[in-house]
């Protein structure tokens, strides 16, 4: 078994999304440790606004096995492909680290370099693994968001509650 977080982002029917997204992952991987939800304007791009949150579980599955699943998920979802690589989203799920795996790991880049980069990836892997270490740098996420230009991007927490369905 591999401790995975990833991230997931949405900004159209953002609700919806989010928690239909949680229900596919329930059903795949079983209990989820789960990070308060934030919302943040779009970046790269204009556009609605974003809901963010990290989810992390336990998987069996090899990196690209996982990949595979979360792509199928978002497709599942409406995702569309082949536009702009910044742009709006029905859903976006990324695999943020597997265990402390480090490089190109069946195509995937681990850790996910949005971890350092994004407010909206960064508080909520703090908000659920303060003490876990990143990969590389070896710092806690704790750690990591204290040095973090907590200013450069605006993020605020909102309210959402998941009622936990069986698929």
């Amino acid at each position: 078994m591999s401790q995975v977080f990833v991230s997931i982002g949405s900004n159209t029917h953002r609700y919806h999304h989010i928690a239909s997204s949680l229900d596919a992952l329930q059903h795949y991987f079983g209990e989820l440790i789960i990070s308060p939800v934030y919302e943040s304007v779009a970046v790269g791009f204009e556009g609605d606004n974003f809901l963010n949150l990290v989810v992390g579980f336990e998987s069996v599955y090899s990196v690209g096995e996982l990949q595979a699943l979360l792509k199928q998920i978002e497709d599942d979802y409406g995702r569309k492909r082949g536009g702009p690589k910044f742009s709006s989203r029905t859903l976006d799920i990324d695999i943020l680290t597997v265990d402390d795996m480090v490089g190109d790991v069946d195509g995937v880049l681990l850790p996910r370099t949005e971890i350092l980069d994004n407010a909206f990836v960064l508080l909520p892997l703090y908000n659920i693994a303060p003490n876990q270490l990143h990969p590389t740098t070896h710092k806690s996420y704790q750690q990591l968001w204290q040095q973090y230009d907590q200013a450069s991007q605006k993020l605020w927490p909102v309210d959402f509650e998941w009622n936990e369905t069986k698929l």
